[in-house]
């Protein structure tokens, strides 16, 4: 029979990837509404340009794997 209890972290470790994830879910947020308003996040046409794209890539990977990081913390407190 399979084991199915999953991998068992300490509380300690759970405890830091749950404020990995909150402090990611906090800091990238703000860091956005600053790339929206720089000046280098659009054209003269109003089009978003490469710095707006990367950044927009770069947080939107960042939350999700702080959204996953955080699911692994509570399920791992659980």
């Amino acid at each position: 029979m399979a084991d199915t209890r999953g991998v068992e972290l300490p509380v300690v470790a759970s405890l830091v990837l749950v404020v990995a994830a909150v402090w990611n879910l906090v800091v990238w947020p703000q860091f956005w509404r600053r790339v929206t308003k720089d000046p280098r996040a659009r054209d003269d046409a109003g089009r978003p340009t490469r710095f707006y794209t990367v950044h927009a890539v770069l947080v939107g990977v960042s939350v999700v794997l702080a959204v996953l990081v955080g699911v692994v913390g509570v399920l791992a407190l659980v």
